[in-house]
């Protein structure tokens, strides 16, 4: 993946504190403060191209591995974030499902998957029969909406949508993710974004590697 250049942002609805902040950028700057994951939070993970493991951790938490910067996110379905929880690159993600039927699918058909790049593995066991998953991620740590400066602040409410599907003509199963970053404090409207994953048959490609700053060519 190209790194944009400094200052390209056309697609993001930056407002002026926002283009202020992305046009200070400098990788150097996160290099030499340890802060090589600022592009790895949740608000931009999944257009990092890299492989995901997700599987159920516990009864009520599906946990989502990526290769890419080496990241954990976890999907509470029982309960809000506590009063002194810190920010963190993944923050805390609520999930429900959604739809009309709740029948219970805990039945272990996941698999790897990747999308339509060829960048992404994943491993997602169905816990329920629903149209589809709702997770609200708060309490992120400031990060990178692109690779290039781009900024989210920690005031920023990531809103995901999952689906899946299959198609009828190749018989592929497909993963779509929507993805809403609402932020007052450098957004003007929320910023929307799309990803479709397509499922693997094994996950030998998973290659763990640390959040890296790379600088455009």
């Amino acid at each position: 993946m190209l790194v944009p250049d400094k200052g390209d942002y056309t697609k993001i609805p930056l407002n002026p504190e926002g283009r202020t902040v992305a046009g200070a950028w400098d990788p150097a700057k996160d290099r030499a403060s340890g802060n090589e994951c600022k592009s790895y939070g949740a608000a931009a993970l999944l257009q990092v191209p890299g492989r995901l493991h997700i599987y159920w951790q516990d009864d009520n938490t599906l946990r989502v591995d990526t290769d890419s910067g080496t990241q954990t996110r976890l999907f509470h379905f029982d309960g809000s974030p506590r009063a002194n929880d810190a920010p963190a690159w993944q923050g805390y993600s609520a999930a429900v499902w959604g739809g009309d039927e709740p029948r219970d699918r805990r039945d272990g058909q996941g698999g790897p998957v990747q999308d339509s790049a060829g960048r992404l593995v994943i491993a997602t066991p169905q816990r329920k029969q629903a149209d589809y998953l709702k997770v609200v991620t708060t309490r992120m740590r400031p990060g990178y909406l692109q690779k290039n400066g781009v900024p989210y602040s920690g005031n920023a409410v990531l809103e995901e949508y999952v689906d899946t599907f299959s198609d009828p003509y190749t018989h592929n199963t497909w993963l779509a993710v929507t993805a809403v970053v609402t932020d007052p404090q450098y957004l003007v409207e929320p910023l929307v974004t799309h990803a479709h994953f397509k499922k693997l048959p094994d996950s030998s490609g998973w290659d763990p590697t640390p959040c890296r700053v790379d600088e455009p060519r």
